[in-house]
């Protein structure tokens, strides 16, 4: 098709996320007693605070030994935010619901009504084509294997995930899985997984409402660490605390940002050239990757959402099948994409 001279990327244009999960709640449990709600006891976050030593890097002027046994005699004083299992209890409960919404790629405000038309139709296009449900098996696989749990899953001895389909305030089906037989590095395709896929897949698609309810229990040994989102300190005064975390009411918690990032931790279709094993990574307009530094969807190579994006509804050019679920899957995400006046 020819490229349409007229049409021009909207100023205006947003998206809602289609992915609503709420803050996870944490709670401590013993493994034999998992499933009695009234057994399981508030995960509390608390202060502790310790004395440390230098241990950073030194310039070259201060690498004297007089000087750094000046600094060694002044203490290194914090005090932190801790969360633990009490000692009666082995196994970190986290319990949050996931709402999965229709209406993926179109738009909640969009002020060029020409390109809003566009959008759809490519939208429309896609959904006959392609459908939900590849993005829909990778978001499966994310909440069965546990992603979103974080460092909270590594080195746990056991890891079960549970599943609930809710309607009117009523499990009326439940999916069990054993996270740590599931990969993190790629989406696997069991009976289990594909059912709960069918429902994701039906829900982006408008064709059911869908609240799941997911509740992970984490057998890590009583009295040990758990680990919630530890919250960002913009204004920090002299004397604040050096780690503050995140808690509901008293109960500590992981935020809605860190689970709905695991849970689109999906892009397997980033460029790779240096062909590193990485395993796939969130699903983010330039495929940023933080704890690297790096963004994996560069501009310079039209990888980036929006430049596949305006190729797509400005120049005509539809892109690959994978760059296709991509798009998608950045509508998906939710934000806002205008182009800057």
């Amino acid at each position: 098709m020819a490229k349409n001279d007229t049409l021009k990327t909207a100023s205006v244009l947003a998206f809602e996320r289609k992915l609503d999960p709420s803050d996870a709640l944490l709670y401590a449990s013993h493994w034999d007693k998992r499933q009695d709600e009234q057994q399981w006891q508030p995960v509390e976050v608390r202060e502790k605070s310790v004395r440390g030593t230098i241990s950073n890097r030194l310039k070259a002027k201060d690498q004297d030994p007089a000087k750094l046994d000046a600094q060694i005699e002044n203490p290194n004083l914090q005090t932190v935010d801790v969360a633990t299992l009490p000692h009666d209890a082995d196994t970190l409960v986290a319990r949050f619901t996931l709402r999965v919404l229709a209406g993926a790629g179109t738009p909640s405000a969009c002020n060029n009504a020409e390109y809003q038309a566009k959008l759809e139709q490519a939208v429309a296009e896609y959904k006959q084509a392609q459908g939900f449900g590849e993005l829909a098996h990778r978001y499966a696989n994310n909440l069965a294997n546990g992603r979103f749990l974080w460092r909270n899953r590594m080195g746990a001895e056991q890891v079960e995930v549970s599943i609930r389909q809710l309607a009117q305030g009523k499990a009326t089906k439940e999916w069990t899985f054993d996270a740590l037989s599931l990969s993190l590095r790629a989406f696997e395709d069991t009976a289990e997984l594909k059912e709960l896929a069918g429902v994701i897949d039906s829900a982006l698609a408008g064709e059911q409402h869908l609240l799941l309810e997911v509740v992970a229990y984490v057998r890590m040994g009583s009295g040990q660490e758990v680990f919630p989102s530890q919250e960002l300190i913009l204004d920090r005064g002299r004397g604040d605390k050096s780690k503050t975390l995140y808690h509901v009411s008293e109960i500590a918690g992981i935020h809605s940002q860190k689970l709905g990032n695991a849970i689109r931790t999906i892009d397997t279709w980033y460029p790779n050239e240096n062909d590193e094993d990485l395993g796939p990574i969130a699903v983010e307009p330039y495929g940023s990757v933080t704890t690297q530094g790096k963004a994996y969807r560069q501009p310079k190579q039209k990888a980036d959402f929006y430049s596949l994006l305006d190729n797509w509804m400005i120049k005509d050019q539809v892109p690959s099948k994978e760059n296709q679920h991509f798009v998608m899957a950045t509508l998906i995400r939710g934000g806002v994409f205008g182009e800057a006046g």
